[in-house]
């Protein structure tokens, strides 16, 4: 992965190497905890085995600590274990995770686990590990353990991308810089296109590494193309029983385009992009690429505008 930053070690950009006092945000962040809280409820099976990798303050692993009868959270940052220690031995059941000082790429259980959570997400899979080691992760514990995995917590993640217009004016300053931004209802005077998705990651399949997208989209409602917003939306577990998944919805990140263009409804515009992931936002959107490669004559109403979550 290419270092934007050459005189900042990798290990120490944020995405690799998360310092604690953004944990905050996260912690307090309940459209992250509840889905996630709710997930590993419906899949730890009581007295189960449970492995996290990149445990940060070790909240998921004390969630998954409620039902299980022994959770290993795997944490690299020093600081972070010695916090995740400090605040599990303070609440009910902490006990029973088991803080383990190590790289999650490389790092296996001592015995097969139920189920593995895995929480190094950031949108469009950029900026953090998830995928590099949840594919490093398979292949060693089919190695030690035998061909069958276990549950993976989120199971599966959809990627895609939409259309929009962006207002990059901040006080009466205008910047186009990248934006991050619930997805939403509130979005959708913005929405241009409808998202596109570009990958579905199946986390118990082959894990993918390199995206590229070259897309044909269609005008939906005609403006100002500025932006494209890349949406990430992880399904943490399935309710076969009530027909549901239970999913968690990341924000949005919005990137400005280099040539803005106006559109109208039926225009087509060819979007292309290609990343690998873990790498940095500049280097994805330093790859995008957006031009309108048919026209289309002014229509009376504009095509509905579909759900992007």
């Amino acid at each position: 992965m290419t270092n934007h930053f050459t005189d900042v070690p990798e290990e120490m950009l944020l995405g690799q190497y998360i310092p604690i006092h953004y944990h905050f945000n996260m912690l307090r962040d309940q459209s992250r905890m509840l889905p996630f809280r709710e997930a590993i409820e419906l899949s730890v099976p009581e007295d189960g085995k449970v492995l996290e990798l990149g445990g940060g303050t070790g909240v998921l692993s004390w969630f998954a600590a409620r039902k299980a009868r022994q959770v290993w959270c795997v944490e690299r940052n020093p600081a972070l274990v010695r916090a995740a220690r400090s605040f599990l031995s303070k609440n009910p059941g902490g006990d029973r995770v088991t803080i383990v000082q190590a790289d999650a790429m490389t790092y296996l259980p001592p015995e097969p686990v139920d189920v593995v959570i895995c929480e190094m997400l950031h949108v469009g899979m950029v900026r953090e590990k998830q995928l590099e080691v949840l594919r490093s992760f398979c292949r060693r514990y089919q190695d030690r353990f035998g061909p069958r995995l276990p549950q993976f917590i989120p199971d599966t993640s959809t990627l895609a991308v939409q259309l929009i217009h962006q207002d990059f004016c901040f006080g009466g300053y205008t910047a186009e810089v990248p934006v991050f931004d619930p997805p939403g209802p509130h979005m959708q005077d913005c929405w241009l296109a409808d998202p596109h998705t570009y990958s579905t990651i199946d986390y118990s399949r082959e894990i993918p590494l390199e995206f590229l997208a070259k897309a044909s989209l269609t005008i939906r409602r005609s403006g100002h193309l500025n932006a494209v917003s890349f949406l990430t939306n992880n399904f943490l577990a399935f309710v076969l029983s009530e027909r549901r998944a239970v999913q968690w919805l990341m924000n949005q990140l919005i990137l400005p385009l280099p040539r803005p263009m106006d559109v109208i409804v039926g225009d087509t515009v060819m979007l292309e992009f290609a990343y690998t992931s873990g790498c940095s936002i500049e280097a994805l959107h330093e790859s995008v690429q957006a031009e309108i490669c048919s026209h289309s004559l002014p229509l009376t109403s504009n095509y509905p505008l579909r759900d992007a979550a």
